[in-house]
């Protein structure tokens, strides 16, 4: 942990996760969906979608200059952390405009956003302003909605995941400890009302535990994410003690496995803490020109057959925020989503690929958690005739590209398509209807 400054898997295959939490059986039962904590909805707009990053990453306590992060281009970090917000943001950020985020994702970099807001009673710096038992809740829902001001203001968009950096702290103070999970509940359930995921930084054995502890509890609202501290120079997102195989299990983790040290790149020195993700990022819009000879349709699905929103002008400039399959237009059947939620075909922009996706734009996801405590099955296609096809557990994210109508579980008849090809009821996801189709996923 560093002390001057903000402190701040190798991923399992799914059917590897599947046998480490069932015992290679595909057997989990199916518990009713919570009513409310500890999976809570997001509402996303209909311009948002989730950006998500596997491999290493790096944070320092100020945003590196421009040409800094040009330099470390050749480094093996490909996400950079940055301190965006909060009352107890130790560093200054002359760098972190709009235009470094602009400048810096254009070369291909991710965002780690981090707040550093209140901190708990009985830990973190003695001079960090704290939380408080009485107003825990308010406070945890006024960081949330200062959170999304200031990254609006740099640019980050819905469907972006922010950590909330919580300091070490005594587990045995059960006033303080309850205040923090409170405080945490509030911040992830007002991200999610106005369509962020919520992410949680902490200290493997000052704080993550007692995360782990309620994670299916329903007195607190579960974050979709968890970044841990454990400073061991070791990368893998598994085998934390105290933290279960079953929890924040899809795409949910990050690790800082050493802190406070130098690093060259480019003939650039950074002092850095380094980290290893597999987890939900920031959003942010990428622009790019209509290469049409004339003005093209922006529609409402990824599909010609979709209405038309809009006529964007030939040569116009489009900010891209995801990339999604759709109905074939010329050479290709990528479609663009735009940042106000429209669908432009690819083959009219000038994006790096003429025929695929392209590196820059992560897919069109919108990812919620699943609601059943036990886990839910995974099936080959929209219905419990298809056979099964593995599991998540509760509290996983389940990362929906798109709904198709499928056979009625409990009063549902839509099911999610996830990134991966499989299917779950949306009997079992925390999105924003439990009966028919939830913006702003299309129509598979």
């Amino acid at each position: 942990m560093r002390k001057l400054r903000a402190t701040h898997r190798i991923r399992p295959s799914l059917t590897l996760l599947v046998a480490a939490v069932t015992g290679g059986a595909l057997t989990f039962v199916l518990a009713p969906p919570a009513t409310a904590d500890p999976a809570t909805p997001v509402t996303y707009p209909s311009g948002g979608t989730s950006t998500r990053f596997s491999g290493q990453a790096f944070d320092t306590c100020s945003a590196p200059t421009l040409d800094a992060m040009k330099a470390w281009g050749s480094s093996p970090y490909r996400a950079v952390g940055i301190y965006f917000g909060g009352v107890n943001r130790t560093c200054s950020q002359p760098q972190l405009t709009p235009d470094w985020v602009g400048e810096v994702t254009g070369l291909g970099w991710r965002l780690l956003p981090i707040y550093k807001g209140l901190q708990p009673a009985c830990g973190a710096r003695a001079k960090d302003e704290k939380i408080t038992s009485s107003g825990a809740a308010a406070e945890g829902r006024a960081a949330a909605r200062d959170a999304v001001s200031k990254a609006k203001a740099l640019g980050l968009l819905p469907g972006s995941a922010f950590y909330n950096d919580i300091e070490n702290y005594s587990r045995t103070d059960t006033g303080c400890r309850d205040a923090v999970l409170t405080y945490l509940s509030a911040w992830t359930k007002e991200l999610h009302a106005r369509g962020y995921l919520s992410g949680v930084y902490m200290n493997l054995n000052h704080g993550a535990k007692d995360l782990a502890d309620a994670h299916n509890s329903s007195s607190y609202a579960r974050p979709d994410a968890l970044w841990i501290a454990r400073y061991d120079g070791t990368q893998s997102l598994t085998g934390w003690e105290g933290i279960g195989a079953s929890q924040w299990a899809v795409h949910q983790r990050a690790k800082q496995y050493t802190n406070s040290h130098d690093e060259t790149y480019g003939g650039v020195r950074i002092n850095i803490d380094s980290d290893r993700l597999d987890a939900p990022v920031a959003t942010v819009a990428h622009p790019y020109k209509v290469t049409s000879s004339s003005a093209l349709s922006a529609r409402s699905g990824p599909t010609t057959t979709a209405s038309v929103v809009r006529s964007v002008g030939a040569g116009a400039s489009v900010n891209a925020v995801c990339q999604t399959p759709g109905s074939k237009v010329g050479d290709s059947s990528v479609w663009n989503k735009l940042s106000d939620g429209t669908y432009i075909a690819d083959s009219y922009v000038n994006t790096p690929s003429d025929t695929g996706y392209s590196e820059a734009l992560p897919r069109c996801a919108y990812p919620y958690q699943v609601t059943a405590a036990d886990g839910v099955n995974l099936r080959t296609g929209a219905g419990t005739a298809n056979a099964t096809a593995g599991t998540i557990p509760g509290g996983a994210l389940a990362w929906v590209v798109c709904q198709a109508p499928g056979s009625d579980v409990n009063g549902t008849k839509v099911w999610n398509k996830l990134d991966n090809g499989r299917w779950v009821s949306d009997y079992y996801v925390s999105n924003a209807s439990n009966t028919t189709y939830s913006k702003p996923a299309p129509r598979c």
